[in-house]
């Protein structure tokens, strides 16, 4: 009875399955043929309709699906789309002037088992031929609704604040674009502040390109560009900027000013191209013809995205108070421009007073001062752009995407489980970090600073890295990048068996040589190396004696290794004897195996008491590497005691750095000291390299204690650069390829530097393809 009456109702709703190449109408109810999972129903404008909502929509579907996949399948509802419209996904129609469509979808709803919940893209404009017919639909619905406000008005009328209270009240939670906008709900409306989240309008995260060589492609080169883009109209105002622009061109003659966007559809419909041609005949009366350029079209993201990379300062005039939120500027913030903005709640909040300029509302004058007040000052352009950058990069869609699944999972008390995905495997930014001599240091951004030249410690890493990737992927363009850090490590080495680690860019080593304790680099060199040594059966027959020469080499250092006595250093220094061991134990790489896991035992036993069984009196940096040579060590000789102190120890340590499924690993701005180990450590100064040991240490772990809950831990962790962290904010750029420095206690550090990017490509390939051999799994016996 259910079903047929549910058969009837979705026929008066569209079913529409789209490609490229056909496009049919379907009543046959979705689930009887496909295979069944957790759904989450959107409900909105969607493209190809040419308009804000419909674009955000997709923005944020393909981000969720990216991000999410098989955790929920999102399935779509347009409204009013047009008969034969192209498109690439199967979705709903819903006639929104048809009251019997609304509760059709309500049915469709309420008795499909699979449908979780219903998402709902809201703008006014919308539902305006049958406000009441969906108001009776969100009372109808008995799953939970997220309505997603894309205008907030403020002091309504009687009957407006009555409109928009239904609206909440039969949802399950309300997101917004602003604070501002929340703060209207609760003022205005006396909404529950309980029931709205602030989800910020996402962004998308973008590969810097050289501003020059941009400029020359779009034949700007030698111009200063101001750029305003989106569906043109009058509210857009864009004429205040025409007006403007005589007296920024008598500054700066070079300006150019570029108009980029079709007319909206809707009032395409009504008025044509009238808005277009006043602009047009504006340009004319004020002599300006040669400076404003109109690029009448729809641009597809890439393109659009370059265009305001080249652009000099992005103009914003719209003159509506009460418009919320703006991706346009959004857009242009996360390119790095810096923007002037007419005063609406979005760009108060999201420019403040460090990432653009503020301009009263039509208000010519004041646009032209702050243009040439940014013209003249490129240092001030330019810290404008990389702050409005560094505040778009919490925004990315990425970081909506996690915003709005954690309010699915919540509001559908658990029955959506947020599984992240892993994104493609990248090593674009490493390849852009090495030159023909290493892997420089440091990035500002995603654009590597030869400035901060190389060191041993990122090199040494690298060579790890990519030698785990070759392993993986058998892919030998990386194998001249093996060679190159190789080569490095050798630069590096010094006749008396130490290496230096610091290196200028100019290939000289530098001061901080000096300056430093070099003990944990020269064990560093010695875990690269020796893992290199290892690799000797797995490479190709020609570089086979790449492998032997750092056996040699770390054969030629043992007469100084003995001499350090860095906890790290020795661990690092038994993972890279183990390693070697593997392929060419001798008797004197066992022996300082054996002293340095000695020495570790020992301090152990001298540290360790009842709620702190650890090595040292305080928890630093590379914590997890202790306890993973210790581990080594006992898979070299098969001493019971390291393995107990290994297993006894990183126990302790996981305790400590977990919070039920989320890693928080110890701060680089303050150690976790026994004494103070009952507090709760502050969040902020976690490092991706502390992240990757654990993760490295785990896998080790969960092959020799299989039974034990390694393995889920290590998905725990390696979630935490997808987001799983306490700003949950991606730390991994998946446009880059590139790794943030750190998670810091409000905000991640956006540079990508060697160091970082390095930790996250060896966390990636230990959790994804970690090649263990089986030999690995016992103690191999000297």
């Amino acid at each position: 009875m259910i079903e047929r009456e549910l058969k009837a109702s979705v026929r008066l709703l569209t079913r529409r399955t789209r490609n490229k190449n056909k496009s049919h109408r379907r009543t046959k109810f979705h689930h009887e043929s496909e295979t069944k999972q957790t759904q989450v129903i959107f409900l909105t404008s969607y493209p190809p309709r040419e308009c804000g909502i419909a674009t955000y929509s997709q923005d944020l579907v393909n981000n969720m699906a990216s991000q999410f996949g098989p955790s929920f399948k999102l399935v779509i509802c347009s409204l009013d789309a047009a008969e034969g419209e192209p498109a690439n996904e199967t979705i709903y129609n819903l006639e929104t002037h048809r009251p019997e469509a609304f509760e059709a979808f309500g049915k469709m709803v309420n008795y499909d088992p699979e449908i979780a919940m219903v998402m709902i893209q809201h703008e006014f404009g919308l539902f305006r031929s049958n406000e009441g017919a969906f108001i009776d639909l969100l009372k109808m619905i008995r799953k939970p609704v997220v309505l997603s406000f894309h205008t907030v008005l403020p002091r309504p009328n009687e009957d407006l604040k009555y409109q928009v209270w239904q609206l909440a009240y039969f949802s399950s939670a309300i997101i917004v674009m602003t604070q501002t906008s929340k703060t209207m709900l609760v003022t205005y409306y006396d909404i529950d502040p309980e029931k709205i989240s602030v989800i910020a309008h996402g962004t998308h995260l973008i590969r810097h390109g050289d501003e020059g060589q941009l400029k020359e492609k779009y034949g700007l080169e030698g111009k200063k560009v101001l750029t305003t883009f989106g569906l043109l109209g009058p509210g857009k105002s864009i004429e205040t900027s025409l007006h403007a622009l005589p007296r920024i061109l008598a500054a700066h003659p070079d300006v150019i000013f570029l108009i980029i966007g079709k007319t909206h559809p809707s009032l395409q419909k009504s008025e044509g191209e009238r808005y277009r041609e006043f602009l047009k005949e504006e340009v004319n009366s004020l002599g300006i013809s040669d400076h404003v350029k109109f690029i009448n079209k729809f641009l597809q993201l890439g393109e659009l995205l370059e265009y305001l990379q080249l652009s000099d300062i992005y103009l914003f005039t719209s003159k509506d108070p009460n418009q919320a939120v703006s991706g346009t500027f959004s857009y242009a913030m996360s390119c790095g421009c810096p923007v002037i903005s007419t005063p609406i709640p979005h760009a108060l909040e999201a420019l403040g007073s460090d990432a653009g300029m503020i301009i009263d509302f039509t208000n010519p004058g004041m646009m032209a001062d702050a243009a040439i007040a940014l013209l003249n000052d490129d240092l001030l352009r330019r810290n404008m752009g990389l702050n409005g950058l560094q505040k778009s990069v919490s925004s990315a869609w990425e970081n909506a995407t996690i915003a709005h699944g954690r309010l699915f999972s919540q509001i559908t008390e658990g029955r959506i489980i947020l599984d992240y995905q892993l994104p493609e495997l990248k090593l674009d930014h490493i390849r852009r970090l090495t030159t023909d001599f290493g892997i420089i240091q440091f990035s500002i951004i995603s654009r590597p600073d030869p400035a901060s030249g190389y060191t041993l410690d990122d090199n040494a890493r690298a060579m790890i890295a990519l030698c785990r990737y070759y392993e993986a992927t058998s892919d030998t363009s990386v194998l001249p990048y093996i060679q190159i850090y190789f080569d490095f490590i050798l630069f590096c080495y010094q006749k008396e068996g130490q290496f230096m680690n610091y290196v200028s860019f100019d290939k000289e080593f530098s001061n901080e040589n000096e300056a430093s304790n070099l003990e944990d680099s020269n064990g560093r060199a010695i875990w690269a190396l020796g893992y290199l040594c290892s690799m000797a059966p797995r490479f190709p027959q020609n570089f086979q004696s790449l492998s032997k020469k750092a056996c040699d080499l770390v054969v030629d250092s043992m007469d100084g290794l003995e001499k350090i006595h860095s906890p790290r250093a020795m661990a690092f220094s038994i993972k890279g004897l183990y390693f070697m061991n593997r392929y060419n134990s001798t008797p004197e790489s066992q022996r300082l195996i054996l002293i340095f896991a000695d020495r570790l035992a020992a301090m152990y036993e001298r540290e360790s008491e009842d709620g702190w069984l650890w090595y040292e009196t305080y928890l630093t940096y590379a914590n997890s590497v202790l306890p993973e040579a210790l581990l080594c060590a006992w898979l070299s000789n098969g001493e019971n005691r390291f393995r107990n102190i290994a297993k006894t120890s990183f126990d302790f340590l996981l305790s400590t750095i977990f919070n039920k499924r989320t890693i928080t690993v110890v701060s680089n701005r303050k150690w976790l000291r026994k004494e103070e180990r009952h507090l709760i450590p502050l969040p902020g100064g976690e490092q991706p390299i502390d992240v990757a040991y654990t993760i490295l240490a785990l896998d080790k772990f969960s092959k020799v204690f299989p039974n034990e809950n390694y393995a889920g831990r290590m998905k725990d962790a390696f979630h935490w650069f997808l987001g799983d962290n306490h700003l949950h904010q991606i730390i991994y750029n998946p446009c880059t390829g590139g790794c943030y420095d750190g998670l810091e206690e409000t905000n991640v550090n956006l540079n990508q530097g060697a160091e970082s990017t390095i930790s996250y490509l060896l966390a990636r390939l230990v959790f994804e393809n970690s090649y263990i051999p089986s030999e690995e799994l016992v103690p191999k016996l000297p």
